[in-house]
């Protein structure tokens, strides 16, 4: 079943006690657990916490709102938001182990008033119609083979009027380089062109606001990073803490299927009719 083999895929053990642990030990036993203290080891994505920031941007989340997040992974983004801007958010994720670490760091950045992280697929949410006032996703749609009923979804629980903010990878020029963040091999990579894309988001009913392909400057930004000399000590906080160094084949095969145009990147901001 394509759920279990994603589940199974993205599993790590003890996450949140291997991500505190190592915070604590960076920035001293008796550091404040914040957002952005985790930012470095819960933003699980690329570019961490400057796409974040830009989904944010299109998002525009308010005070108070109902937002969720679909395929919230260890709940770094959901956190960061709430912190910032003082609303509510539900997180839904498929894996165990993200979810258990997400609830415990939720817990130890004192935010479980504003955040929320259950168990869920995004093929069958477990709320209510019309129960969220803004929805996002990131990078999360590549591992669905539905995509139409993921759109679906996400519409059918956002109130009328509300927004989906998505920052999706879609297919280019050929098959990404495996293993990449999402998927070790293609079995579990479920890449759809940017026109079918469009199509899909537009089928469940939503009216597109923006539709970029961020292709380009995610590859110059890429190209721009000077790369650490030879033998240079890796950050002690980074996602290796709880992912080990699988991430760096990860980000070294994403980056490559990005700059070889296999990958495009983009970024959505969608509605639904009031």
């Amino acid at each position: 079943m394509t759920e279990d083999a994603v589940a199974r895929h993205y599993a790590s053990d003890d996450i949140a006690r291997r991500i505190l642990d190592a915070l604590r030990a960076e920035l001293g036993a008796d550091a404040a657990i914040t957002p952005d203290a985790l930012a470095p080891l819960d933003q699980f994505h690329g570019r961490g916490l400057q796409a974040t920031r830009d989904l944010v941007a299109m998002l525009d989340p308010q005070p108070d709102e109902a937002l969720l997040d679909i395929g919230c992974g260890i709940g770094g983004p959901a956190r960061w938001i709430a912190g910032k801007f003082r609303c509510r958010v539900t997180g839904v994720d498929l894996t165990p182990d993200f979810v258990t670490a997400a609830q415990a760091l939720t817990l130890a950045t004192g935010l479980a008033d504003r955040v929320s992280v259950l168990r869920g697929s995004a093929l069958d949410l477990p709320f209510g119609a019309a129960r969220f006032d803004r929805a996002y996703s990131q990078n999360v749609v590549m591992n669905i083979p539905d995509k139409p009923r993921f759109y679906a979804e996400a519409f059918r629980v956002l109130k009328p009027g509300g927004t989906l903010a998505l920052s999706n990878g879609a297919r280019g020029d050929g098959d990404p380089y495996f293993p990449v963040p999402w998927a070790a091999t293609p079995d579990t990579s479920f890449l759809s062109t940017v026109e079918q894309t469009r199509r899909d988001i537009e089928g469940a009913g939503f009216r597109i606001e923006r539709f970029h392909d961020a292709t380009e400057e995610i590859r110059a930004q890429a190209a721009a990073q000077r790369p650490a000399a030879p033998g240079a000590a890796k950050p002690s906080l980074g996602l290796h803490v709880w992912l080990g160094d699988r991430i760096k084949l990860y980000a070294a095969n994403s980056q490559r299927s990005i700059a070889e145009g296999r990958v495009r990147m983009l970024e959505v901001l969608a509605r639904k009719p009031a």
